[in-house]
């Protein structure tokens, strides 16, 4: 009977095994489906010959781009440091008057796609700027400077991603043992002294993580520098996406640039790996500002109104000013919306169907090929759009053009780009079950698979919703993509915004415009009503 018994239980292990083999190659698959872009680039890159290449990279106007895009996403990145540092230490350790108000208020810029925030300055400021002319029926007879170039790039940019670094810096600073910040001070140490010795080095990785966000995406974003009139990376890609050499060679170069800003946000984390835990984070008194109240409060508002009253007023303004009387073919119609919206739910069941296997093999199997596999679906959300659009475009029209230009190839760049929101999210979820659960239901006599339907897929519904729910609002807003993989006559939000501002049909994009942002303020106090007291 015993060795009956011994037989069943290996028969179960090889079945055991066998499943966990089937998952992991499936899993490893899904991974090499989704790094088929980034593949592409580095194969088509390696084809042009050695002569051409530095012909083409070297040109005088290609390092120009070089080098618009490297001080680009130098001044973004010290720019939102220099922001969000001091208002996250405001916000988090200071009696400021409307801690809590302030707090979600420089958080909300985030809401507003960074191409939404560049339509909002480019048309409002200048001599012909809405804002200007609002003013000027006012009576204020002021001429708002234009916003183009590198200083409306770097501005817009700015003030629409600095709550990365505000949000980041505020969360290591509220897990922070504010009793080391008094030891510092019984030891004669001023309170500034305090800070930069014992408080800043413990929040520096978190400031980096932030800026990391920040220049990934001053070095990603296509549609600011494209509405700015500057040339960066993206905006010669999106022109020259059909040179595919000249696309693949630029591409390699974003990835090249990408690489490095991740190494350096790593080094920088490494070297501060030895944070405190925080066993009494409320420890410290908040610190008085006294006379500095003033100027406190004067910022947060200066900062409120520049990235969230600005473009808001803008958008309404173009929105009254609009008549309805244009051009054929510019009228907006709420198809435009049910298109972006039937896409993102697409995109969103696609990425969790490509999640679930993944994100439950690497938990549950925990070997190195699955770790891999998880892994290099990451690698995705780290290239940028127009880079996903520009390999998609090329693979589809040489080897499947029967995919080009149609529905499943836009819904799988999204897969790529967003896939690692819903295997974070599945992950997370998968981490917190409790494995004796699942052995239960097995002694109860129901397969591995009944045992998963029944007790582990509830239990990480929570997480498969909040992964489908982000893909969703991400796809939403996702512009260089759909703008190079939407088939022909297939309008969304941010194509019809794209069109109508290039045309200067201005008010006709004011209302998707707004749509988008309400749909990305959803997101975003969703997001921050999870944080819970962190906000108080």
């Amino acid at each position: 009977m015993a060795t009956e018994e011994g037989f069943v239980d290996a028969l179960r292990r090889e079945a055991r095994g066998e499943r966990t083999l089937a998952l992991t190659l499936l899993s490893a698959a899904i991974a090499a489906l989704v790094l088929s872009p980034v593949a592409w680039i580095l194969l088509e890159a390696s084809t042009v010959g050695f002569t051409r290449a530095v012909n083409l990279l070297a040109g005088a106007r290609m390092v120009q781009v070089l080098v618009n895009s490297l001080l680009l996403v130098g001044i973004v990145t010290g720019a939102s440091v220099v922001l969000g540092v001091p208002l996250a230490i405001l916000t988090s350790q200071t009696d400021l008057p409307f801690r809590r108000f302030f707090t979600v208020a420089i958080s909300l810029p985030l809401v507003v796609p960074s191409y939404i925030g560049a339509f909002a300055y480019f048309t409002g400021f200048g001599e012909d700027g809405a804002l200007t002319a609002a003013l000027a029926d006012a009576g204020i007879a002021v001429s708002l400077p234009p916003m183009t170039g590198l200083v409306g790039t770097a501005v817009v940019l700015t003030l629409f991603t600095f709550p990365y670094v505000f949000l980041s810096t505020r969360a290591s600073l509220a897990s922070f043992d504010g009793t080391l910040l008094e030891a510092a001070r019984t030891l004669n140490h001023s309170r500034t002294s305090a800070f930069l010795r014992v408080v800043f080095p413990q929040v520096l990785p978190g400031i980096a993580a932030g800026g990391l966000l920040v220049a990934l995406y001053a070095l990603s974003d296509f549609g600011t520098p494209a509405i700015m009139g500057y040339d960066v990376f993206t905006r010669i890609l999106f022109v020259n996406y059909y040179d595919f050499q000249l696309a693949a060679l630029l591409s390699v170069q974003l990835l090249a640039v990408t690489a490095v800003i991740i190494a350096l946000e790593s080094a920088v984390e490494a070297g501060d790996a030895s944070g405190y835990a925080s066993s009494n984070p409320d420890a410290a008194t908040r610190l008085e500002l006294g006379w500095l109240k003033g100027p406190a409060l004067a910022l947060c508002s200066l900062v409120v109104v520049a990235a969230l009253a600005v473009p808001i007023a803008v958008l309404v303004l173009w929105l009254v000013r609009d008549t309805g009387q244009t051009g054929f073919g510019y009228a907006f119609s709420w198809e435009y919306g049910w298109n972006s919206l039937s896409v993102s739910v697409l995109a969103a069941v696609a990425s969790i169907l490509f999640a679930l296997p993944v994100a439950y093999n690497s938990v549950t199997d925990g070997g190195r090929l699955s770790r891999l596999a998880e892994r290099g679906t990451y690698v995705g959300y780290a290239v940028p759009g127009i880079v996903v659009g520009v390999a998609l475009v090329a693979l589809g029209s040489k080897y499947a053009p029967f995919l080009y230009g149609q529905i499943p190839l836009l819904v799988f760049a999204y897969v790529v780009r967003f896939l690692p929101q819903a295997v974070g999210s599945v992950r997370s979820s998968v981490l917190q079950v409790d494995g004796r659960l699942t052995e239960a239901a097995r002694t109860l006599g129901h397969s591995p698979r009944a045992a998963f339907r029944k007790v582990t897929l509830p239990l990480v519904a929570p997480g498969i919703v909040s992964g489908a729910a982000l893909v969703f609002l991400t796809t939403m807003k996702e512009l260089p993509a759909t703008l190079l993989l939407r088939p022909g006559g297939f309008e969304t939000l941010v194509t019809y915004i794209w069109m109508v501002q290039e045309s200067r049909h201005y008010g006709k994009a004011a209302v998707p415009a707004l749509v988008l942002v309400g749909i990305s303020a959803v997101s975003m106090l969703v997001l921050l009503s999870r944080g819970g007291n962190d906000v108080t």
